[in-house]
């Protein structure tokens, strides 16, 4: 498992998350149970902590970086090659591929924003909103139909690192 230790602060990694050996875990990080981090994804926590609660994916080539601190839910969707630096992500969000998270931005709880969406410092979106754009601003109201895709999504993910534990083998 690629987890590096920086200043004394090691990550810790909850059961059943499987990590890409790719990926790059370094210092003060803590994820939770049956996460997934996919390949290439750098999680570092040098100068903040960065908690991710349970059940949340880390899609492939995702940076996340804790100036100071860094907070991401449960059952969080993180798309690839997103951004985060400093930011809040509540549970059961959705961040489209290719989107910037800058500082101090607020994602709640059940809302989407959409692929490469630019989240300004300070902005905060709402929950069951769903926000794109660059800046990104309000496109809609999560409904049933999103939430039933934000649940699907995240039993997709915790059922990919239980296949990924399983079989995943290097062959050459």
């Amino acid at each position: 498992m690629p987890l590096f230790e920086f200043d004394g602060k090691q990550p810790v990694i909850g059961k059943g998350t499987w990590i890409a050996p790719s990926a790059e875990i370094i210092g003060d990080v803590r994820i939770g149970k049956n996460c997934y981090i996919g390949f290439n994804a750098v999680i570092r926590g040098d100068f903040g902590p960065i908690i991710i609660g349970d059940e949340t994916a880390v899609e492939e080539g995702v940076i996340i970086h804790a100036a100071e601190k860094m907070s991401i839910g449960n059952g969080v969707i993180i798309g690839h090659m997103v951004m985060i630096h400093d930011s809040t992500i509540e549970d059961s969000t959705l961040i489209g591929m290719q989107s910037i998270l800058c500082d101090h931005s607020i994602i709640k709880k059940w809302s989407i924003t959409g692929e490469r969406s630019f989240i300004k410092k300070n902005q905060v979106i709402p929950s069951n909103k769903i926000y794109a754009g660059s800046p990104a601003r309000q496109i809609g109201d999560l409904e049933t139909r999103h939430r039933d895709f934000l649940i699907n999504g995240r039993k997709i993910y915790v059922d990919l690192a239980k296949r990924y534990i399983k079989s995943f083998k290097l062959i050459k």
